[in-house]
């Protein structure tokens, strides 16, 4: 599976162990904090839903008012001796060993779907297209121009499919494609066929998520 990650929420180089090389795929293993307002956090709350793993994966979410927690401090100790940087979301933990796994979101979307639900049809490969447009239209530092390029892209694409990839199901390249769409840097207007994707997702319940 092709997946772009975002500018981090945090310090540090990333943390990229796997679900399946030294961390067995046992349901109730894991826990991911999350924070709110972070576009990758949203990727994966809405890619738990879809994978149908809220009952297997807990959650905390860290808020404006509380950017730090014990507990995930406590993980970070527990992998990096003596950090004292900041705290990186979303991060993926194992509360056997009370460590962090993976706070690198592409792993960890590909560990949810692939190793825990066993989905890989939720989870195809994407096209490099598809990964930069989202970029594109996700980063405030791009061009308008290439904003509106990806967004035109994405009309094209939405004209001929019901959902990001192929298929008549939404997947976890939608989980990308969504909170692109609802990003305040998608400056361009969207077109009809974004419009009526974003209707679409928006009665889906693994969408409507709090952001």
């Amino acid at each position: 599976m092709l997946q772009m990650s975002l500018p981090r929420t945090g310090s540090g180089p990333a943390l990229r162990g796997r679900i399946g090389a030294g961390f067995s795929p046992a349901p109730h293993r894991y826990h991911l904090y999350l924070r709110a307002g972070c576009p990758d956090s949203l990727r994966v709350r809405i890619a738990l839903a879809l994978l149908g793993l809220e009952g297997d994966v807990s959650t905390t979410t860290l808020t404006p008012d509380a950017p730090d927690h014990a507990g995930l401090r406590r993980a970070y100790e527990a992998t990096r001796h003596h950090h004292t940087g900041s705290l990186t979301v979303p991060a993926l933990c194992d509360t056997w060993s009370g460590r962090v796994v993976s706070d690198h979101t592409p792993d960890i979307l590909d560990d949810l779907a692939l190793r825990l639900a066993g989905r890989p049809e939720l989870s195809p490969p994407a096209p490099a297209a598809h990964a930069d447009a989202v970029r594109a239209l996700l980063d405030p530092a791009a061009p308008r121009a290439e904003r509106s390029a990806a967004l035109e892209s994405v009309e094209r694409r939405l004209a001929v499919h019901p959902y990001a990839l192929p298929g008549d199901r939404p997947t976890v390249a939608d989980a990308d494609l969504w909170v692109a769409l609802r990003h305040p840097a998608t400056a361009p207007a969207p077109g009809p066929h974004v419009r009526s994707y974003l209707r679409r997702l928006g009665t889906h319940p693994a969408f409507r998520l709090p952001a």
